[in-house]
């Protein structure tokens, strides 16, 4: 049976038990600061875990895409060693929220197994958590299963749990014999031979874990399973290793006709880079970057850890950008974001690539040097971060090659090395949302966050929850004109108010379907029944700046081509921000050419047609799907005429001339390979355009030339300033060859130089007074130039007479006094300066009396 068939399978026999299909999430959590990546099917289903109430949707079922490369479940040494262990895998899960419970979960894992995909019952087992009863109860009731193949474990094995506290609970397990002698099978062997896979985790979730460790039944129970694709596909397709099915094989003889390699002879290296293209296509088409931080910091890691094996089988160009097609050619039916997305990823990984490639094979030869004259077999952690530092290798990749040698890295020494840097991976320990568990006080029953603000700014909404915290008051309500924020554009703000409750809301969030109003003010909970009203003016702005963002996201594509995909953006009330991935400066005439596109459809006043459609529908029609968003099988699309087609869950104009103008601020880099474009619309453009108009204006009169002349004026200036720069430097040059020790007189033995000269400006005299400090072995030089309107001098005292009291700063004092002004520095250097140039002849002839009442009272 092909993957795609098994996948279709197990989500169709789900269906028809009524689950709702729920389309994978995206790997990168962007709405999910605990997680780096998504690691399991139920990641984006955690706030109906963390909640007490009924959740809308009651039985699910769904194809997760997941990565696990970090933190608690992280097999990353096992990836290509041994047969089942991935980077990236699909996790096949079914859930019941408050619905079903063991009975069902455990009958139909046992058909599907067996009825509908003919696994062989000899070769199963089932585990139970050891204080279980009721899960062995209901095997032998539901399933035909040998009783002596039920089997209870501990804790260690058969009990769940998110983290160090929140839901959990026990859990059972189908397991695999793939042995070839059916007969050698031993309960001993389940959890800990490799020769028994666990296929399919089903997890009872019943209790909560205090902070006091103890155990405490929940309201609701759910179910929650996971059955790893890759390992079923290779049951099905009779394959001993995850790397034979049809999920990698494709892959792997990619490979080898690139490498002119033979699996059969060497296939560790052939699964790693199979496995790692994988989780580096859908990691990249998903939204992440490689960076040297946080998820983009493991991203780079992945992909310098497979070039590397691909050097290991003799290929020394970029290569892995190549194999992100094959990944295409395998997923894409079910995952097409790998196949729209497919440019952009091989553009990143080629880059990368290429980046680490002009430092890999000098970083393979310092390691080669630092193992030869490594005496013992520990490698230092300053030889370990000198790889790290100078030539890109991350640690794990140099503990690889290190293994290879029979050696190790001394991982203490590279933290230590590594101390002024932040750690690159942090992962939350806890399961909990971005405010912790909130405790909720009812005020009424009943459904909650409809939003009816896409057709109203106003409406009378019924309290629901209620919580008052630092100084700030939620509330939940049954109905909501306040968009909450997301997909980048910010929450509205606004006012709630009843007979005695007045708020002013302002911000509000979003939590799973829920809506949090975060207020403060005045609230009295016995006000039930309120009155929302959202700011009309901050609404208003918001909306022009979002649908701007449709109009530049398709002028970006059309100008500077179709593999520019959003990044991440900003939508708020004075201001839109847009980053791309696009992997060079935008350069000034392309920034004109869309700010003239976005203008054009502005001025055009086409009206925006909005219409609520299935999922695969709308993409079908060309509706584009932005980067960390997750769409539900209902979509809301948004489309301005011909020009633009997008999934779009915001608000909007009704007709792009509403948006009034457009004007782009500033195009930056904001990371290898990603852009970022700041902009006004409305009045705020408009207030922008006047600025520029008058700075012109002023440049205008300043350099006394029209505005089409004033490009070569400042050309001209530039030039006449670096004319003048090189004449500096010239009489700076002359100075510095002039012994001006030669002119000094002595007092009391030691060397004082008293000179009127001709300096530009005081920066050149103090160049000159700091090439006099440089051989002065022991006295004072004061040197006095004219300025363009006043005198000005430089004081200079040797070290030693500086070792005895002496000060520059003390002598300038003096001297600009004399001069009718001041003066200071440091000891060694100091200046001084006047009101009149006339001064500098009779100030000469006094300088030398000041010196001698210095230099006498030593």
């Amino acid at each position: 049976m092909k993957s795609k068939n098994i996948r279709k399978s197990f989500v169709d026999y789900f269906k028809s038990n009524k689950h709702d299909f729920i389309r994978s999430s995206p790997v990168v959590p962007f709405d999910d600061k605990t997680l780096l990546f998504t690691n399991a099917g139920m990641n984006q289903f955690k706030p109906i875990f963390l909640s007490s109430d009924m959740s809308k949707i009651k039985r699910a079922v769904n194809s997760q895409k997941c990565i696990r490369v970090s933190g608690k479940h992280n097999d990353l040494e096992e990836v290509g060693i041994d047969t089942f262990h991935h980077t990236f895998f699909e996790m096949l899960g079914n859930w019941s929220f408050g619905d079903y419970y063991k009975e069902e979960a455990i009958e139909w894992a046992w058909d599907l197994l067996t009825n509908h995909w003919g696994l062989d019952k000899s070769r199963l087992w089932a585990t139970v958590y050891e204080k279980d009863d009721d899960a062995l109860k209901i095997w032998k009731k539901v399933t035909d299963i040998e009783p002596k193949r039920i089997l209870r474990c501990g804790k260690k094995y058969n009990f769940w749990e998110m983290g160090d506290t929140g839901p959990c609970g026990p859990c059972s397990e189908v397991h695999y014999f793939i042995g070839e002698d059916i007969q050698k099978q031993d309960p001993k062997g389940v959890n800990t031979s490799n020769e028994y896979w666990e296929l399919w985790n089903l997890v009872f979730i019943q209790n909560n874990r205090t902070e006091s460790g103890e155990l405490e039944d929940l309201p609701l129970k759910h179910v929650d399973t996971g059955a790893g694709l890759e390992r079923i596909a290779a049951v099905l397709q009779g394959k001993s290793s995850n790397y034979d099915t049809d999920l990698f094989y494709p892959i792997i003889r990619s490979i080898q006709e690139i490498a002119s390699s033979s699996y059969e002879e060497n296939p560790v290296p052939h699964r790693v880079i199979a496995d790692h293209i994988r989780m580096l296509s859908f990691s990249i088409g998903d939204g992440a970057l490689p960076s040297n931080d946080g998820r983009g910091y493991v991203i780079r890691r992945i992909l310098r850890r497979a070039s590397r094996y691909g050097k290991s089988i003799g290929i020394d160009k970029p290569f892995l950008y190549k194999l992100a097609g094959t990944v295409s050619d395998i997923m894409s039916d079910v995952y097409p974001e790998v196949r729209e997305k497919l440019s952009h990823i091989e553009k990143v990984i080629c880059a990368e690539e290429e980046s680490f490639n002009s430092t890999l094979g000098r970083g393979l030869i310092h390691f080669e040097n630092v193992v030869k004259k490594t005496s013992g077999n520990i490698i230092s952690g300053s030889e370990a971060f000198k790889l790290y530092d100078t030539y890109g290798f991350p640690l794990d990749l140099t503990e690889l090659m290190a293994k290879e040698k029979k050696m190790k890295v001394n991982e203490v020494g590279f933290n230590n090395s590594m101390r002024k840097q932040k750690e690159k991976a942090k992962k939350s320990k806890k399961f909990k949302n971005s405010r912790g568990v909130i405790s909720w006080e009812i005020a009424t029953s009943g459904d909650d966050s409809k939003f009816v603000g896409y057709d109203s700014l106003t409406s009378m909404a019924t309290l629901r929850k209620y919580h008052i915290s630092d100084g700030n008051i939620l509330l939940i309500l049954d109905n909501t004109p306040f968009y909450a924020e997301s997909g980048g554009q910010v929450g509205d703000t606004g006012t709630i108010s009843g007979t005695k409750t007045k708020l002013e809301v302002l911000d509000v969030k979003k939590e799973g379907e829920t809506f949090i109003h975060i207020c403060n003010g005045r609230f009295e909970k016995s006000d039930t029944e309120l009155k929302c009203q959202v700011n009309i003016h901050h609404r208003e702005s918001v909306k022009k700046n979002h649908t701007a963002t449709h109009l530049v996201h398709r002028a970006l594509k059309n100008v500077l081509g179709e593999h520019v995909h959003q990044a991440g953006s900003l939508v708020h009330a004075d201001y839109l921000r847009f980053d791309i991935t696009h992997f060079e400066k935008i350069s000034t005439d392309d920034v004109l050419k869309i700010e003239r596109m976005v203008n054009e459809q502005i001025l055009l006043n086409t009206k925006l047609h909005v219409s609520v459609q299935n999922f695969n529908d709308a993409k079908r029609a060309g509706a584009e799907a932005l980067f960390g968003e997750k769409y539900g099988e209902k979509v809301r699309v948004i489309k301005v005429g011909q020009y633009s087609v997008e999934l779009c869950g915001g608000t909007h104009v009704h007709r792009t001339g509403d948006i009034g103008s457009f004007k782009i601020l500033e195009e930056s880099s904001l990371s290898s390979g990603v852009r970022r474009i700041v902009a006004h619309t409305g009045m705020k453009a408009v207030e922008q355009m006047q600025n520029n108009a008058s700075i012109l204006n002023g440049l205008q009169k300043m350099l006394n030339t029209p505005p089409n002349g004033m490009i070569e004026r400042i050309e001209n200036l530039f030039r006449d300033k670096k004319d003048l720069e090189k004449e500096l430097k010239i009489n700076r040059s002359s100075n510095e060859n002039i012994n001006f020790i030669d002119k000094a007189f002595y007092i009391n033995g030691y060397q004082c130089v008293v000179l009127e000269l001709e300096a530009v400006n005081m920066e050149e005299l103090k160049y000159i007074a700091d090439s006099i400090y440089k051989r002065l072995k022991s006295g004072i030089a004061v040197l006095f130039a004219k300025g363009e309107k006043k005198p000005m001098a430089t004081i200079t005292v040797s070290k030693d007479l500086n070792s005895l009291g002496v000060s520059a700063g003390i002598i300038s004092k003096d001297i600009g006094a004399l001069m009718s002004g001041g003066g200071g520095g440091k000891p060694h250097l100091a200046t001084a300066g006047g009101k009149k140039n006339s001064s500098i002849k009779s100030v000469v002839k006094k300088v030398p009396s000041i010196l001698q009442n210095v230099l006498s009272s030593i």
